[in-house]
């Protein structure tokens, strides 16, 4: 069985994860009916990476990896993307169009961000799963597409179905397999590793010569607890290549929040609890608003920073009136 190496780290949480997905790739040959797989984890833990590592290491590797990012789809365009319509099946359906799921026969559907998906579509990707058919918006007759159902979400899904804001049946459905990205914070053991094989890669894809990172700036990004996680420190690294003179990167490189140290690898801001307690609710706008701030007012932005989804933080803001 092939060692999945695309997913690096020593750590015991990475090796299990990597272990887990050994396990799947055993029942993904075509032609069999495959139980969906459900990647849960916070923003940035690699949840688009593992996807695609599973099928490249499957008998599906020859297949078709459609990607889809479900919270880039309106909701108007959301089943005619996905499932395809007939010509004439709406005003501007000058032409049959095959849709994502079509695409995907005999490979695999990535569905990131699912709990985006509408209501409608969600009883409509349940069917299909279940019994791999489905029909073009407008048609008449069923289509059977072989495609593996790989979905990801950093929500919980279970507030969400709780809320009525997700089906139950599907997300029973899409949970028979689930497999769970830790945070890099972690999986600290891992950091010096991840800079080294972004360090390369950055180094190359922007033509610098940096080779190494000195020890104090090393010792700062294994304290991060990283609440962007991997695609964070990634980040991080590519600015760090560019602003490097010579070939280290020095702590002066590093975004300033990096370079002042963490305490003990706990967040370097911690809310105190006083003697006569808090008010949860002020806390709350509080923070709603210095995140939005930071964010320049981009909501998907703000949740990561609070590492909460961008409908989320939209719900916080009801609850305050629009304004936090």
């Amino acid at each position: 069985m092939a060692a999945l190496t695309q997913l690096l780290g020593e750590s015991a949480p990475i090796a299990a994860v990597r272990e887990q997905a050994r396990r799947l790739l055993r029942t993904a040959s075509p032609g069999r009916r495959l139980p969906p797989i459900l990647i849960l984890g916070e923003t940035g833990t690699g949840k688009g990476l593992l996807a695609r590592t599973i099928h490249d290491h499957s008998p599906r590797a020859d297949g078709p990896f459609v990607n889809v990012t479900c919270s880039a789809l309106t909701e108007s365009l959301m089943e005619s993307e996905l499932f395809g319509h007939e010509k004439g099946a709406f005003t501007d359906a000058r032409t049959l169009k095959r849709g994502l799921v079509e695409v995907a026969d005999r490979g695999t559907l990535f569905l990131d961000e699912i709990a985006e998906l509408s209501p409608g579509v969600q009883g409509k990707l349940l069917r299909f799963i279940e019994e791999k058919t489905f029909r073009r918006v407008g048609g008449t007759r069923d289509l059977v597409v072989d495609a593996r159902v790989v979905a990801a979400t950093n929500r919980n899904l279970e507030e969400d179905v709780r809320a009525g804001r997700f089906r139950q049946d599907l997300f029973y459905r899409l949970s028979v397999l689930p497999i769970e990205l830790p945070p890099l914070r972690h999986r600290a053991s891992d950091v010096a590793l991840l800079v080294s094989a972004f360090l390369d890669a950055c180094s190359r894809d922007l033509g610098r010569r940096v080779r190494h990172v000195e020890p104090e700036a090393m010792e700062r990004l294994r304290q991060h607890t990283w609440p962007g996680n991997i695609r964070e420190l990634r980040n991080v690294i590519e600015r760090a290549v560019l602003l490097a003179e010579g070939d280290a990167i020095r702590l002066s490189n590093l975004p300033r929040e990096l370079q002042q140290a963490d305490s003990g690898g706990e967040p370097a801001s911690r809310a105190e609890l006083g003697a006569e307690g808090v008010d949860l609710a002020e806390l709350e706008r509080m923070l709603l608003r210095e995140a939005l701030r930071r964010a320049e007012g981009n909501r998907s932005e703000a949740g990561r920073l609070l590492g909460l989804s961008r409908h989320q933080v939209r719900n916080r803001l009801a609850k305050y009136g629009g304004e936090p």
